[in-house]
């Protein structure tokens, strides 16, 4: 753990299935941590881990540094945007929304005549990894605030990649997401294959894992427990709101990303393409 982490306040807001335990965590590693929260089971679980819990975002303004993870674009837009005009110069603000690019400069624009830095902060990685301390984050931004910021996520995040300037973290998770649904898609109709020619589905998977033709997908789906055509029903519901970000960010900037696109849609008809 760091200076910065050490002798800083932390905030942070959007203490949801993922944020949670972050913010416990970094309370955990010693870290001076004061978290916005509604819910009351929440509040008493963080209270019971050494976080201070805060009633009002307002109440977070003079923070060092203001962690979120926020759901969306527009929660963004709601809730840490009029914060962001809060605080003091020399703050930094990092974000773990996987949301477009644009709205994280237009929210560095307003930030920046304050003398407030913003870090995307995209994630790989679920509530479980956040506990094992074993998160990928993605950091995009001015330098001396990534250092900051990755400090602040080391409790977490067992591997911090810096991406280059604000905005390359986000397009990095969005494009790494863009091609985590095409090989879920191409490793189901793989299985749907094999599954017509005899090959039993967990005899396909393990060679998958031990093959050139495996993937994190195959990994995911092997480790899913459940078969392939039940894993596939919930794909569309986790992928189609990465897929069309990923879809809109490329629009906004001119990129050309089809076929990655058109990939996530393959794979047998009664597997659900997304």
């Amino acid at each position: 753990m760091g200076e910065f982490m050490n002798q800083r306040h932390i905030g942070f807001i959007g203490a949801g299935q993922i944020g949670e335990p972050m913010a416990l965590k970094i309370a955990g590693a010693g870290g001076h941590i004061s978290v916005y929260v509604r819910r009351p089971d929440v509040r008493e679980r963080l209270e019971s881990g050494g976080v201070r819990v805060v009633d009002s975002v307002d109440a977070l303004s003079d923070v060092d540094i203001l962690g979120s993870c926020l759901f969306s674009d527009v929660q963004l837009a709601d809730v840490l945007s009029p914060l962001v005009a809060q605080l003091r110069s020399g703050t930094v603000v990092y974000s773990h929304t996987t949301g477009s690019p644009s709205v994280l400069e237009k929210l560095s624009a307003s930030a920046v005549q304050r003398g407030v830095e913003v870090v995307d902060a995209p994630f790989s990685g679920q509530a479980e990894a956040v506990r094992a301390g074993q998160l990928t984050v993605m950091l995009g931004g001015n330098e001396a605030a990534v250092d900051a910021v990755a400090d602040v996520v080391a409790p977490y995040a067992s591997t911090v990649l810096r991406t280059g300037a604000l905005g390359s973290g986000l397009a990095t998770k969005l494009l790494n997401n863009l091609l985590f649904a095409a090989c879920s898609q191409l490793t189901l109709s793989a299985l749907s294959s094999a599954a017509a020619l005899g090959i039993e589905e967990s005899d396909f998977l393990r060679v998958l894992q031990a093959s050139s033709g495996g993937s994190a997908a195959a990994g995911y789906i092997a480790g899913a427990q459940v078969p392939a055509a039940e894993f596939s029903k919930g794909l569309p519901h986790y992928l189609s709101k990465d897929v069309a970000a990923a879809t809109a960010v490329a629009k906004d900037i001119g990129l050309d990303i089809e076929a990655l696109v058109e990939a996530t849609r393959l794979g047998p008809m009664d597997l659900h393409p997304i």
